[in-house]
């Protein structure tokens, strides 16, 4: 990459995306994704228990890399930004990526899709990702058409 990481937005979230993909068994980029983060940032998992009830899995970098590296381990895992929309007021940036996710980067359908939720700070030479919330497409939770382009 020859642009750093965080020097601007675009480049920090296809950073982030392309830290986590690769084939079965391949080591992802944690060395990339982890300078990515603020200090004590929150990668925070969404879903739906069995029950009904919403759930949000909190973790931090460090968390979420080893909670993630036995699917990584077993599984392909291809997943890149389909719509993007961006929101700045001084040092502060919201950012709504939408994703597809594939087992492999030629498969023709994803298996999901969803919509990461990214908190940004501007320290004046970068910018962090300060929280990362994402929830994915469900029957019940369908992605609307205005986050399936680019604002």
């Amino acid at each position: 990459m020859n642009e750093a990481p965080g020097k601007d937005i675009d480049s920090l979230i296809k950073a982030l995306y392309d830290s986590i993909c690769g084939p079965p068994g391949k080591e992802r980029k944690w060395d990339q994704m982890r300078p990515l983060f603020f200090d004590r940032a929150h990668m925070i998992r969404t879903d739906v228990l069995e029950n009904g009830s919403p759930q949000a899995v909190v973790r931090d970098v460090e968390e979420y890399i080893e909670s993630t590296k036995g699917f990584f381990d077993q599984q392909g895992f291809y997943e890149w930004e389909v719509a993007r929309r961006t929101d700045i007021f001084g040092n502060v940036a919201h950012v709504f990526s939408t994703y597809e996710a594939r087992f492999n980067p030629d498969d023709p359908e994803p298996f999901k899709r969803g919509i990461n939720s990214i908190q940004l700070f501007h320290d004046g030479q970068r910018w962090w990702i300060i929280n990362m919330l994402w929830d994915n497409e469900r029957g019940d939770n369908p992605l609307p058409a205005k986050y399936l382009t680019t604002r």
